[in-house]
């Protein structure tokens, strides 16, 4: 799990500030929040969500700075308590919630911090999403770029080499390429073409949602706040408060779940449901 994920990094003391006391809106208080956040997104002509670990607690996997997070414990020397693995983790209804807005055009594009590929197992399409951080799951060949999506967590991070190989087809036959993982350690570079996604569309983006996210991690942190250079809006969405909150037009302190549950409901669209899929190193 995150925990486990967290222990293969290499070693790296500025991990953030961790452990901040959690806020939650009273219910009169979120519900005109939510109002407010709906009559934006239907009046808004490009939305871009920017979303964190907060999105994934409710599927039992631990987020980092949290009260109870993985690197709050671990500076309490002590450690997260889960049997749960990324293979057993499902979407949340936040994860749900996303593909549906994606679906019926209210958003344009995803930026997620997260490497547990809950996303595209929810069903978003590779193509309006950008995983800055990488994905688990994920091998991407070194000399045509073809990405391979598998049911088991890639042995390896750091973007390193898996031991796989290429099967893409061309001129000359199979490519063959050398496969590596996509989740980065903290000294690799940001990936080239899901950065460079990310950008363009945050710097259209006319409103920027920010859900379950510290924004504590550069340069991903800084992305929601290019729509302040249109004359955007932002919206931050976390149980802890933020550095940017006072850039905020709005900010919501709930779960996710709950705040995506009463948004929907204002926007009058269903949640997509969950499908698992059986894949064998899909190609995508």
């Amino acid at each position: 799990m995150s925990s486990d994920y967290a222990s293969r990094l290499s070693s790296y003391e500025n991990k953030g500030v961790c452990g901040i006391a959690e806020i939650f809106d009273i219910s009169e208080v979120l519900e005109n929040k939510i109002r407010i956040l709906s009559e934006w997104m239907t009046s808004s002509k490009h939305v871009v969500v920017h979303t964190g670990a907060g999105i994934s607690t409710a599927s039992g996997i631990p987020d980092f700075r949290g009260p109870n997070g993985v690197w709050t414990l671990e500076k309490q020397g002590r450690k997260v308590e889960t049997d749960l693995r990324f293979e057993e983790a499902e979407p949340t209804l936040t994860h749900m919630g996303l593909v549906s807005l994606v679906e019926n055009d209210v958003v344009k594009y995803v930026i997620s911090q997260n490497v547990d590929g809950l996303h595209l197992k929810s069903g978003l399409p590779r193509e309006k999403l950008s995983e800055v951080h990488g994905n688990m799951f994920m091998e991407r060949c070194e000399k045509c770029n073809k990405e391979y999506l598998s049911e088991s967590v890639v042995p390896t991070i750091g973007c390193k080499l898996t031991g796989n190989k290429c099967n893409k087809g061309g001129a000359r036959g199979r490519c063959r390429g050398k496969l590596r993982d996509t989740v980065l350690d903290w000294e690799d570079e940001l990936p080239d073409e899901d950065m460079e996604r990310a950008k363009l569309h945050s710097s259209r983006a006319d409103l920027s949602l920010c859900l379950g996210t510290s924004l504590q991690i550069i340069p991903a942190a800084t992305l929601p706040l290019t729509v302040k250079k249109q004359n955007g809006k932002l919206v931050i969405c976390n149980l802890q408060p933020t550095r940017y909150d006072k850039q905020a037009d709005l900010v919501i302190h709930h779960y996710v779940d709950e705040i995506m549950t009463r948004l929907m409901k204002r926007l009058g669209l269903h949640f997509h449901v969950y499908q698992r899929h059986t894949t064998q190193s899909k190609d995508i």
